[in-house]
């Protein structure tokens, strides 16, 4: 078991005794989203710590695409539900970039390459700065980043 499913387990065991539904409902969902990972597949597998920040991750986005759909239709309600968990999912997460230092990665990604890249190359620059990144940028960052610097 990862360390993220240990602190979530931590914190939904705290949530209970201090009665919180909101986090005890969000924190069961995570839970939940990791254990369907888990078991996916041909045989129930153990996920890194990595798999399971990605399966957090993947909630957080779902949280905050909720959110914009809700406000979009008009539920408010609904909409600060869905932000308010996504609060509570971003605390499992690591420090995202900042756009500075994600332009820094991409940078060292069009050095790293040599020659002047072009649109072909978009994918290989793309993995090399996720992997860079760790976890710590959305996939949709980097693209935009990349595409941009290419279109220079």
């Amino acid at each position: 078991m990862g360390a993220s499913k240990d602190r979530l387990k931590k914190d939904l065991a705290a949530a209970m005794r201090a009665k919180d539904e909101v986090a005890k409902s969000t924190i069961r969902m995570v839970l939940a989203a990791i254990t369907v990972e888990e078991v996916a597949g041909a045989t129930p597998r153990a996920l890194s710590d990595e798999e399971e920040l990605d399966v957090v991750a993947k909630e957080l986005r779902k949280r905050r695409d909720s959110a914009e759909t809700y406000a979009s239709a008009g539920r408010v309600d609904l909409a600060e539900k869905e932000t308010a968990e996504a609060g509570l999912i971003a605390a499992y997460l690591p420090v995202p970039l900042t756009p500075e230092e994600l332009a820094v990665l991409v940078d060292e990604a069009f050095a790293a390459l040599g020659e002047e890249p072009t649109m072909k190359q978009m994918g290989t620059l793309i993995k090399a700065v996720t992997a860079k990144a760790g976890g710590r940028a959305e996939g949709k960052e980097i693209a935009t980043l990349v595409r941009q610097r290419l279109s220079r």
